[in-house]
């Protein structure tokens, strides 16, 4: 007997990292049922929307932070699930659609918990400008104001400007411009990723130390942002493809006949990507501060302590001695381990060759490297990579028998 097959349209866009991880929920869901769907993915949706009450489709999972998609899908004919965040205000969400949200508010409450463990008591949030398509950006606003009223603390948040071409080098200065104002140190909160990266540029530029003056993190986990950070990216989790199974998950029911109008899910986030970004320790000296804010962008260029020395404006022997006294190790030897974080975090993502990862990270070789992985974790990069794939392969199981429960 052949199963019926339905037509599936997802609008999602395709070159956000949130929007991906949701298409990857939903097809992870198919591949945990029997469900049959044909599924129309449209490279750039928003040119469609005009003639989409005329498809002949069976129903449409969407993404209802953007005002047109919730426009056009308002009277559809067939089964709709909305995709987004969450809100504050109840009389938000639309009215007579399932709605699978991110929870925006425990976005921003891990986020600043992370702040708080790593010993900031000074808060900021840097957001997007008030617009209609950013209505999630201005709730995790609202999450934020809300945390530090509870702690009667003033919420520094800017929105700044849009991203423009034309107006970079305004939106850089007006940044840095923010930054200086701030006490510090500081924790700061980006709405998103790409929020974060933009701020970290800018710290980098006007020369503030990341993580010892300003810890810095985002919300997606987006791989592309943390390739084009020359200081790794700490990153809140989204339970992004929870949301695409759970959202797959209620339009199959509502395909056999399920009621679920008004039906609400809330999906927490899975956690934080820790990275050097947050790692804040405050240093006693200005001289071992600005070193380590150097070391954190170029140790994998094969830079030497006599460089480092050399942009921190004192002799190589003073350094040294700095260095000795508030961290109890050489110049060389937090060279060495910036290099070798590196290398076990582009080891763990599986997709480079050993001699790629080596390189990459600024060993002199491969021997070298396999010399400093076994004096310093006690295996072999090959050792690390294989184990690193053996709990990816793990944590997928769980996550798919998790999705058959």
């Amino acid at each position: 007997m052949q199963m019926k097959s339905h037509r599936i349209a997802l609008l999602f866009n395709a070159n956000k990292i949130f929007d991906r991880e949701i298409i990857a929920g939903v097809a992870a869901y198919l591949g945990s049922t029997r469900a049959a769907w044909d599924l129309f993915l449209e490279e750039d949706f928003r040119l469609r929307l005009s003639g989409l009450e005329s498809w002949h489709g069976d129903g449409i999972i969407a993404d209802f932070d953007d005002p047109a998609v919730a426009a056009a899908l308002s009277r559809s004919r067939i089964p709709v699930v909305a995709v987004g965040g969450s809100y504050a205000d109840d009389s938000s969400y639309p009215d007579g659609v399932p709605y699978v949200a991110t929870d925006n508010f425990k976005l921003i409450k891990l986020a600043r918990d992370h702040l708080i463990e790593a010993g900031l008591r000074n808060f900021a949030m840097f957001s997007l400008p008030e617009a209609q398509e950013n209505r999630w950006a201005q709730e995790r606003e609202k999450a934020f104001r809300t945390l530090m009223a509870e702690d009667k603390m003033e919420a520094q948040v800017y929105r700044g400007l849009g991203t423009s071409a034309a107006a970079w080098d305004e939106a850089v200065e007006q940044q840095i411009q923010w930054l200086h104002s701030l006490p510090k140190p500081v924790g700061i909160i980006a709405v998103t990723d790409a929020r974060a990266r933009q701020l970290m540029q800018a710290c980098i530029i006007a020369g503030i130390e990341v993580p010892e003056q300003v810890a810095l993190i985002g919300i997606d986990n987006d791989p592309l942002a943390r390739m084009l950070t020359r200081i790794p990216l700490s990153s809140v989790i989204q339970g992004a493809q929870e949301m695409g199974r759970t959202a797959a998950q209620l339009l199959d029911q509502m395909l056999h006949g399920a009621r679920l109008q008004g039906t609400r899910v809330l999906v927490p986030p899975i956690g934080i990507n820790i990275q050097t970004s947050t790692r804040h320790e405050a240093a006693k000296h200005p001289h071992v501060m600005r070193a380590r804010h150097f070391i954190r962008q170029y140790a994998c260029q094969g830079i030497k302590t006599h460089q480092v020395a050399e942009y921190v404006g004192i002799s190589r022997s003073s350094l040294e001695s700095y260095f000795r006294q508030e961290l109890d190790c050489s110049v060389h030897d937090v060279i060495l381990r910036f290099k070798l974080d590196a290398a076990t975090e582009m080891l763990a993502q599986g997709d480079r060759t050993i001699s790629d990862v080596a390189l990459s990270c600024g060993f002199t070789s491969v021997q070298y490297m396999h010399a400093v992985f076994k004096r310093e974790l006690g295996c072999t990069p090959r050792a690390y990579q294989d184990k690193a794939k053996d709990q990816a392969k793990d944590q997928a199981k769980a996550g798919r028998e998790q999705a058959c429960a």
